[in-house]
């Protein structure tokens, strides 16, 4: 698999440049969405957010021509540089002085801090870079992004096992309701991808939202193969380094459990024993943000750096 580092992401979007690609024809596809969404909105302010933006083609494209424009305030986040740059320069170019780039990591929720919930949520080109727990993980982390009536857009390879049917279930799940999923006839014929190709969606929040969790890490961007797709887990090996395979542990924290609403807190954090081992530099914990965030579990204090304490049950 290519890494996040090795990848030219700024070479990557010359496809949407391409008539007939695949990448051209997903951007068609969520620009129309996203202009769904404005067409239906409320009257008044509109705030916008996208994750992982890239060029910040999906959105700058569709706000450019839409009469609802100088109704949108929008950040867009993004963790290449030039990618950023170009975003910039585009949004300056159409005039939309309302919208903010700004150059970082978007898995951080504190990215989003004053825009949060907004109108319209864009994670496009991220879930088909990270583990389908992370997936499910992000979804979560929607009801913290997202108004009550809003819309999230996103996309996804349909690499087999094809995720998209589930996704679609996770977001149900969180309290959103489908507004539109992309055919699965969708392919990837000009470079040999999986012949049911690209997946997108539109999800429209119904409950209320969650308040924002700050310093939390939603997901690690992990990139993908072309053919295969990104890694569907990851082993604990990967997630903790050791001497003699990559330096030091160095967790963020310990946990301790104070109550199980659902009654599934050992089995679940069992399952996820390779993942909820806290802080690895450029990772995030993850005990620390989705079962927290979830009221199974708090931080526990006193434990020093070089431990690891895992919550496995009552």
């Amino acid at each position: 698999m290519i890494s996040v580092a090795e990848r030219d992401w700024y070479t990557w979007h010359h496809d949407y440049d391409v008539p007939g690609t695949a990448l051209a024809r997903r951007l068609a596809a969520v620009q129309e969405q996203i202009r769904t969404a404005l067409d239906t909105a409320p009257p008044g302010p509109l705030d916008a957010i996208s994750l992982c933006a890239g060029q910040g083609r999906d959105l700058i494209g569709a706000l450019a021509g839409h009469p609802r424009r100088d109704d949108v305030s929008a950040r867009l986040v993004e963790l290449d540089p030039h990618n950023a740059a170009v975003a910039r320069a585009a949004a300056e170019a159409a005039g939309l002085s309302r919208v903010e780039v700004v150059t970082g990591d978007a898995a951080l929720a504190d990215q989003y801090a004053g825009m949060v919930p907004a109108y319209l949520v864009l994670v496009c080109g991220v879930f088909g870079n990270m583990t389908d727990d992370d997936v499910r993980r992000t979804i979560g982390y929607c009801t913290q992004l997202c108004a009550r009536g809003g819309t999230v857009v996103w996309t996804r390879g349909r690499w087999e096992p094809d995720l998209v049917p589930q996704i679609c279930d996770w977001f149900a799940d969180r309290g959103f309701e489908l507004g539109w999923v992309s055919d699965p006839a969708q392919g990837w014929p000009e470079r040999g991808w999986p012949e049911r190709g690209w997946g997108a969606g539109a999800h429209r929040f119904t409950a209320a939202p969650v308040p924002l969790e700050h310093g939390a890490r939603m997901f690690t961007f992990t990139g993908h193969h072309p053919r295969t797709g990104p890694a569907r887990d990851r082993s604990l090996r990967e997630l903790i380094p050791i001497d003699g395979l990559g330096g030091p542990v160095r967790p963020a924290g310990s946990l301790r459990p104070f109550r199980d609403p659902r009654g599934d807190l050992g089995p679940r954090v069992e399952a996820q024993l390779g993942h909820d081992v806290g802080h690895v530099p450029g990772r995030g914990g993850r005990a620390d943000g989705e079962l927290a965030r979830d009221g199974l579990v708090a931080p526990a204090a006193g434990h020093q750096g070089g431990d690891l304490v895992f919550a496995l049950g009552q």
